[in-house]
């Protein structure tokens, strides 16, 4: 069965190799992008089915990753998507800021292709029940680009 995931970052570069690590990660894999919060909500509104998952990067035009996740957990038909902040800067006020709003996970972009692919492929692998326990066992394991939100 088909996987469906929202992306949303203002970095065309950023966007390109996200979607090039989930295509070669899993082919069932299908990915929405966009360039800011505004344009991933139309999209999300216009899918037949609610998405397995959601990235928004943190500073976007129009409508920035915090709001548009404040949106989100607003309506009650999007609030269960699990949503992980992307962002190339690991502050602590927006971890804090991102949890508040109910985010599951912050993740800071790696440079390295392969750290992308090996982190994308675990999530990927658990978007179910199990999604929560691999972001904390990658956290704690040592990765320098997930830190999980509690």
């Amino acid at each position: 069965m088909e996987k469906v995931i929202l992306l949303a970052d203002d970095d065309i570069d950023d966007t390109e190799m996200f979607c090039e690590a989930l295509q070669d990660i899993d082919q069932s894999i299908k990915c929405y992008c966009s360039v800011n919060g505004n344009e991933m909500m139309e999209q999300l509104y216009s899918l037949e089915r609610v998405p397995e998952l959601i990235f928004l990067d943190l500073n976007m035009p129009l409508l920035s990753g915090l709001d548009c996740l404040r949106v989100l957990k607003e309506q009650q038909k999007y609030q269960q998507i699990p949503v992980i902040m992307i962002s190339t800067s690991s502050h602590k006020n927006d971890m804090d800021a991102a949890a508040a709003l109910g985010a599951i996970c912050y993740f800071v972009k790696p440079n390295n292709f392969k750290d992308l692919k090996n982190i994308l492929r675990s999530i990927t692998a658990n978007l179910d029940e199990k999604l929560k326990e691999v972001i904390i066992n990658l956290h704690s394991g040592g990765s320098k680009h997930i830190f999980y939100l509690e």
